[in-house]
């Protein structure tokens, strides 16, 4: 919970047991405590597990690359009309941040 509050700017909402309610915008996130669940490591092809659409795809790269965060695929724009970067949380989970090109 800490790097998505401390290092991609969401805002805790409140907890119940065993999870974390955040948001950022109109971006919402459940985080669950599951101490049972294969790492992500051990599932590189299938870590992938958000898209997250915003209006300045650039400005969140710098904010992102300031704070640390860990770049799987740099900032660029893709034939399929979205300027896109993704990154690697401290849990092996990869995140998608795109924005449509006009």
């Amino acid at each position: 919970m800490r790097f998505y509050v401390d290092q991609l700017g969401f805002e805790e909402d409140f907890q119940v047991e065993g999870w974390a309610f955040l948001s950022r915008g109109a971006c919402q996130l459940r985080l669950g405590h599951c101490p049972d669940a294969v790492p992500m490591s051990k599932a590189q092809d299938h870590s992938w597990f958000a898209y997250l659409h915003v209006d300045d795809a650039q400005a969140m790269y710098r904010e992102v690359l300031e704070k640390g965060v860990e770049i799987w695929l740099p900032l660029a724009d893709r034939p399929w009309g979205q300027r896109e970067f993704a990154i690697v949380t401290p849990d092996g989970h990869r995140l998608v941040v795109g924005q449509v090109l006009a």
